[in-house]
């Protein structure tokens, strides 16, 4: 027996609208200055960016 499709989500009404500006685009570069990890202090939180040997970037708690 097949069931229905469970209907799309819907947006709360208290979210926050979707800005028509597009977001500020930062190189990694800048972010790194350099190094091959940088900390990032988020609410509270220490996360580490990372750049690999092989240029890709990994974000940890």
């Amino acid at each position: 027996m097949n069931t229905p499709a469970s209907p799309l989500p819907q947006t709360p009404a208290n979210a926050p609208a979707a800005s028509s500006s597009p977001s500020p685009t930062l190189d990694s570069a800048q972010l790194l200055g350099g190094r091959k990890q940088v900390a990032i202090n988020h609410g509270g939180e220490l996360y580490s960016l990372r750049l690999t040997r092989n240029g890709k970037l990994i974000l940890t708690k």
